[in-house]
């Protein structure tokens, strides 16, 4: 028969209880580890597919939108090429000055600028150079004339300006 009270446990078997406690709680942190690195997990592919969401949104056209600077550049050599020598001239320039503001206005909503970097320093994320030319009136590495304005997407380049840098006049 059993000596000991029937409410007290065996050395045995409160060892064997402290163990299964140890191990049940060793579990549990593991468990509530894993939880924790499983919401931080989720909620870092929350804020990654909202920043991609935003992104795709404001940049979106920017393929249509690069295109349609060709349209943009037309408008203005068909401005510069117009003269206002009759009526009938006047009208059309009025009509190409009227669909260019059009088209800018268009762009400024969709968030296009122009880059026209003219006496700017030259900055080859920007800017293209298309040839280098002596001057003394700007500083060397300078843009010393645009050939084609450049346009950005926000803060994305669409189209770098094409420019003429200044160079040293050398000294003799």
């Amino acid at each position: 028969m059993n000596d000991q009270p029937a409410n007290e446990a065996r050395p045995d078997d409160v060892e064997a209880l402290k163990a299964a406690l140890e191990s049940a709680e060793q579990k549990a942190a593991e468990s509530w580890d894993k939880a924790l690195r499983a919401t931080a997990e989720l909620e870092n592919v929350r804020r990654r597919v909202e920043r991609d969401a935003a992104q795709a949104q404001k940049y979106a056209l920017e393929r249509i939108l690069g295109e349609l600077i060709g349209v943009a550049d037309s408008l203005e050599l068909a401005l510069k090429a117009v003269s206002q020598e009759n009526d009938e001239v006047r009208k059309h320039l009025e009509g190409i000055e009227l669909t260019h503001k059009q088209l800018w206005q268009t762009f400024g909503r969709y968030g296009v600028s122009q880059i026209d970097p003219q006496g700017q320093p030259f900055n080859p994320e920007f800017h293209e150079a298309v040839s280098m030319l002596e001057s003394a009136e700007l500083a060397p590495n300078h843009v010393l004339s645009v050939m084609q304005k450049g346009y950005l997407l926000h803060d994305r380049l669409l189209r770098p300006a094409m420019v003429v840098v200044s160079r040293a006049v050398p000294t003799v």
